[in-house]
């Protein structure tokens, strides 16, 4: 397919070279700023625009890759004098109505994966959840989906965002305890790569077990000296340690609920 990719951010990184090593052609990159879109074009053999002016109009899918709070506004304007076209977002938890009364073909491509410049996703293992306007964009979408590997499954917009929620608790929430755990460790001087056998066992366990059945801990007990001392010692950074209390009790009180099981 001829692919135009609307962003230039991590997502549009990854999924633009995974289309380009498929076989698809990325034909253009747009961005509202010169040297993203330029860096990715170069990545993926395409021109780069920063006007949507000059979006080319005969692409095959537009696929658009921005902030939640810039979809609607972007996809206004790239969709206007190419209602004919498809276009598909890539975003957990905006409604695939967004392109309603826009163009006349649409969807959504939402890989549930967090994305970097810096590493190259394997998308083989990453899971695609589409959503389309018709049966027949929805094959069109699962097909360009499945030619980059992985899973593809059509959910509802309301179901993808508790999706995208779920996801949000799994990864952003789990990366900024690992930001919490290092600047403990950096009060003492301790380095961070200390934690990474315990967080890659921890990530092992969970291929095996349900997480609740691998829950460790002192709040798993309910270890009251323990935690007591240990939210003392984050008296000084009471945003913390008021993370580390709702913390505890929230694991203690899935405990006694699956015990009630």
């Amino acid at each position: 397919m001829r692919v135009v990719l609307i962003g230039a951010g991590r997502l549009a990184h990854n999924l633009g070279q995974a289309l380009l090593c498929a076989g698809h052609d990325i034909v253009q990159v747009f961005s509202r700023t010169r040297e993203s879109a330029a860096a990715l074009a170069e990545k993926v053999g395409a021109s780069s625009v920063t006007d949507v002016e000059a979006v080319i109009n005969d692409a095959d899918i537009y696929i658009i890759c921005v902030s939640d709070s810039a979809l609607r506004d972007v996809a206004s304007r790239v969709c206007r004098g190419r209602e004919h076209r498809l276009f598909v977002h890539t975003a957990g938890s905006m409604p695939v109505d967004v392109f309603k009364g826009l163009a006349e073909r649409y969807g959504v491509l939402y890989p549930m994966q967090t994305f970097s410049k810096e590493k190259t996703a394997d998308f083989s293992v990453i899971p695609f959840f589409i959503e389309a306007s018709d049966e027949i964009t929805a094959g069109e979408i699962a097909g360009l989906a499945g030619t980059v590997g992985g899973s593809v499954t059509k959910l509802s917009s309301a179901s993808r965002r508790t999706l995208h929620l779920a996801a949000v608790f799994a990864c952003n929430f789990v990366n900024h305890c690992y930001a919490l755990s290092a600047d403990i460790l950096a009060s003492e001087g301790i380095p961070f790569d200390v934690m990474l056998p315990l967080i890659d066992e921890t990530a092992r366990k969970v291929h095996g077990m349900s997480p609740a059945s691998a829950q460790t801990g002192p709040a798993v007990r309910y270890d009251v000296n323990v935690i007591r001392r240990q939210s003392g010692m984050l008296a000084d950074r009471p945003l913390m340690k008021d993370i580390y209390e709702l913390m505890s009790k929230s694991i203690h009180r899935k405990e006694l609920d699956n015990d009630k099981l």
